[in-house]
């Protein structure tokens, strides 16, 4: 099994990173695949909004897989792996992940530790869903050191061109110098409020400036009150409820993400890689 490994980033915090990187892999999960659901923010919003509201106390977070790696100690299969009631595995994170960004400073090869812990268990899933904190930081260059594909969620409140300018620099930075085949799957439109004119000018315009050169994904995430609530009961949106318009468009996503690596593979396989 050779694991797609999507790396969920924006710097700037409050675009629904969280709540689409749990979407996006429960929605793969449903779909059949074998998914791992990778916590690397410090302030563990993907871990309290799937039901484990104090992470400071599970025994075992991405710190310290990450530690041994550094460290150069044997992991225990499946170290730190939660098994979810939804069907996907889940590395948490807790606050101390803030401070591995101070060590990674002095550490060798101190951008690919993520990457390294990764193919210790990348063998075991279809898909790995990196949910990175809000920064181009260290950790978030460890990230996509290890993806190989990238999923860019934005806010349709206001157009983020800088922030996102700077976002494809740094993504264009580590595919020159560390990581080749890193692919930029496309923007996501988040809390969209169809209701507004001002709305449909953020995603007619966004579309506009960067349609022509990145995908810019169809299916757009409706603002609601009902991702707030299954947050906080500890659920996806599907499990939350079912027939909303939220669950619907993350069924979607899922399906034009599924679709993005169809075409892919079959380019691969056109060219004989």
């Amino acid at each position: 099994m050779n694991a797609e490994i999507i790396a969920i980033v924006n710097q700037k915090g409050g675009v629904g990173k969280s709540f689409s990187c749990i979407n996006i892999g429960i929605g793969l999960a449903r779909a059949g695949k074998k998914v791992l659901l990778v916590d690397f923010d410090p302030q563990a919003s993907m871990t309290i909004a799937l039901g484990y509201p104090q992470p400071d106390q599970l025994p075992t977070t991405v710190t310290d897989v990450m530690t041994k790696i550094v460290e150069d100690e044997p992991l225990q299969r499946g170290e730190g792996i939660i098994h979810h009631a939804e069907g996907v595995d889940l590395l948490p994170a807790d606050i101390r992940l803030s401070g591995m960004e101070v060590a990674l400073v002095n550490t060798i090869s101190r951008e690919t530790i993520l990457r390294q812990y990764l193919n210790t268990v990348k063998r075991n899933y279809t898909h790995i869903l990196l949910d990175c904190q809000p920064s181009l930081g260290m950790l978030t260059v460890n990230a996509l050191a290890a993806a190989n594909r990238v999923l860019i969620p934005v806010q349709a409140e206001y157009l983020p061109a800088k922030g996102l300018e700077q976002l494809l620099q740094t993504v264009k930075k580590v595919r020159k110098q560390i990581n080749p085949g890193l692919q930029i799957d496309g923007i996501l439109l988040t809390m969209v409020d169809s209701r507004t004119n001002f709305a449909k000018e953020i995603s007619g315009l966004l579309r506009e400036t960067y349609g022509n050169t990145l995908n810019v994904f169809r299916t757009e995430i409706p603002h609601s009150v009902k991702a707030k609530e299954s947050n906080a009961e500890g659920k996806s949106i599907y499990a939350y409820d079912d027939s909303c318009k939220v669950s619907q468009a993350y069924k979607n996503l899922v399906r034009e993400v599924l679709y993005l690596e169809k075409q892919r593979e079959k380019h691969n396989i056109d060219l004989g890689r």
